[in-house]
């Protein structure tokens, strides 16, 4: 087996593919391997560049194999595939793992530290149950429809689907309120996780100074500031704010062709949770500014009264992920521009 300069990892549950190249770009070998003798195998290798998809344990594999003294990048799936000839299979995939890896443009995904997985995971558990939650709701709201009873969407309302079940008078079968109790207990035990992980992200916030200089922008709250510290890379490794606002899937997608340029929608294909949660401040700001009024003249004001409100929404979440890393890189508290009289 010679010396590879390259090598090409698809990770998996219990079977890994290698594939090794040198400087050239030639094959030195292609080897399969089980979990238990990957870091054997790679203990047995000098020093290289070990190229990984972006995926589920990958980051967990990048730590363990750096720490054998090779130097590892972590690619995009979107970015392997370009590269995969003909057939889909494990060494068709380690082998595109390993030509991507040797391309002088190729965007890698930066290591996460077992820290930053930690402080990423509060706000997956969130999620994860802010959906079960609405998934209960929904359900207990579609049974009582079948009964003749229609509430209105939102965790608002939660409380007059409660009375309903509990009340006797109602036309709910006698039958059916057991069942539905329990939908009612899911609810109420999901709730109560929920502002326990709420009361922790913002005990998270008050104790991270980075955090309080975040939650000087409009639109910022406790979690997602303590979220964009949780799951942003480091902040200089983004050029400019508009790369970052890219990263995070706010800019639109291109559809260019022939010297014209076309814009769509924005593209969504960065870190879905600060996304969401700026697009969800940036809502807010809009809203208050609809119903209270924005400052005549601001950016906002005019934005208003020549765009549709959600495109509005999507714009402002685009400029606040623009200061966002600007405070990140430059330090200081946001500071509102002065509007021209």
């Amino acid at each position: 087996m010679g010396e590879a300069s390259t090598i090409g990892l698809d990770v998996a549950k219990n079977v890994f593919q290698a594939h090794g190249a040198d400087a050239a770009g030639h094959v030195v070998f292609r080897k399969r391997l089980v979990r238990a003798k990957v870091l054997e195998f790679f203990a047995r290798q000098a020093p290289c560049v070990v190229a990984l998809e972006a995926c589920g344990g990958a980051h967990h594999w990048a730590r363990e194999i750096s720490k054998l003294g090779h130097t590892v990048r972590l690619i995009p799936p979107a970015y392997v595939k370009p590269f995969v000839k003909r057939q889909k299979n494990d060494a068709a995939d380690a082998e595109a793992i390993c030509e991507a890896a040797q391309r002088p443009g190729m965007r890698f995904v930066p290591v996460k530290t077992e820290t930053q997985q930690a402080n990423a995971l509060v706000f997956r558990t969130r999620d994860l149950l802010v959906r079960q939650r609405t998934q209960c709701i929904n359900a207990l709201r579609g049974h009582l429809t079948e009964y003749g009873h229609v509430v209105p969407k939102g965790t608002d309302h939660v409380d007059r689907l409660v009375a309903l079940v509990k009340d006797e008078t109602s036309s709910v079968p006698k039958a059916a309120r057991g069942i539905l109790q329990v939908l009612i207990d899911s609810i109420e035990a999901l709730g109560k996780q929920i502002d326990d992980l709420d009361a922790e992200i913002g005990r998270r916030a008050k104790d991270d100074p980075v955090a309080q200089r975040l939650m000087t922008i409009p639109g910022i709250g406790p979690i997602a500031a303590t979220a964009i510290i949780a799951l942003v890379p480091a902040p200089e490794g983004f050029r400019a704010g508009r790369d970052f606002a890219a990263w995070l899937g706010l800019t639109p997608l291109q559809r260019s062709t022939g010297g014209k340029q076309k814009l769509g929608a924005i593209s969504k294909m960065g870190e879905r949770t600060i996304r969401r949660l700026l697009i969800l401040g940036a809502s807010a700001v809009v809203r208050w500014a609809v119903h209270r009024g924005a400052a005549p003249g601001s950016w906002l004001a005019q934005m208003l009264a020549r765009k549709p409100r959600m495109l509005v929404t999507t714009a402002l979440a685009n400029k606040t992920a623009r200061i966002v890393w600007a405070l990140l890189v430059k330090g200081g508290t946001y500071k509102a521009p002065a509007v021209a009289a």
